[in-house]
């Protein structure tokens, strides 16, 4: 039992020297992408107030394709993961272009559509909050 209290002080006092030195590209970096407030149209960010769901998706947008115009109910984020994406609000007229690496968060209840207008696709990875058994994307008629 001694033995075993002893071997496990040693791997202890062991993992802190091993941990300063590691090369530094096996050291993680942390690069903010965004930190805010407000959605894209300066709306406050207000999280739902009853039974939370997280939905995670994946679109891929062809060149050319313009999606139809819809509003999101709750809080809808978009990680531009390949390509650029115009997206203009219509409720204020107000046109915005991400491109790789950006971060959006969406407009809640603002009727907007995005456009693929560049040669490559656009290739997102959004981030829905809703209230439970939900959909956060109304299209207009």
């Amino acid at each position: 039992m001694k033995s075993s209290a002893f071997a496990l002080g040693l791997l202890l006092m062991a993992s802190p020297l091993q941990a300063d030195t590691q090369p530094a590209a096996s050291k993680v970096v942390v690069k903010p992408v965004l930190s805010t407030t407000v959605t894209s149209s300066g709306q406050p960010i207000v999280l739902p107030q009853k039974d939370a769901q997280v939905i995670v998706s994946t679109y891929e947008i062809p060149p050319g394709a313009v999606l139809p115009k819809h509003k999101h109910p709750f809080p809808r984020y978009g990680y531009v993961q390949a390509g650029t994406i115009e997206v203009t609000n219509l409720d204020i007229g107000k046109t915005e272009t991400f491109k790789t690496g950006d971060f959006i968060v969406e407009a809640v209840d603002q009727w907007h559509f995005g456009a693929n207008k560049g040669a490559d696709p656009v290739k997102l990875l959004v981030i829905d909050m809703v209230e439970k058994g939900a959909v956060n994307t109304v299209l207009q008629k």
